[in-house]
């Protein structure tokens, strides 16, 4: 953590934060609209100052947290855990989400069999012609 300092990069802080596997991709996300600064979109070296409510969407995923501490370093999961604090909204909303999704993959039924190569030509004959409708 960084001691005294007002303030952290956004890119940087939510790789340390380990939101994102590298800066890169914490970079990309924030340049793709994926994260947001107190309701705002935001560039990757705005600066991100203790309190600040940070939005982060990840697929169907979106992820509310309140910056509770600054680090441009990374480090492990426990000490990552430290620099953030999820709103309990948030949490809600994730917990019945992953409910939702264990729910549909137990009504999700697997063939059972791979199609043959009849049933792969059909297939495509009827992709073929869905796309010749359109």
């Amino acid at each position: 953590m960084i001691e005294g300092a007002a303030a952290a990069r956004l890119d940087r802080w939510l790789w340390a934060a380990r939101f994102f596997r590298t800066r890169a991709q914490a970079k990309q996300a924030i340049e793709g609209g994926k994260v947001q600064v107190t309701g705002a979109r935001a560039k990757p070296s705005r600066a991100v100052h203790i309190g600040d409510e940070i939005s982060i969407s990840r697929g169907e995923e979106r992820i509310d947290i309140a910056v509770r501490a600054l680090s441009e370093s990374r480090g492990g999961a426990p000490a990552a855990q430290l620099l953030y604090e999820e709103s309990p909204a948030s949490i809600a909303r994730r917990a019945t989400m992953k409910e939702e999704r264990r729910f549909d993959r137990h009504i999700y039924s697997a063939p059972q069999r791979r199609p043959s190569k009849r049933d792969r030509r059909a297939l495509s004959r009827l992709k073929a012609n869905a796309s010749d409708e359109d």
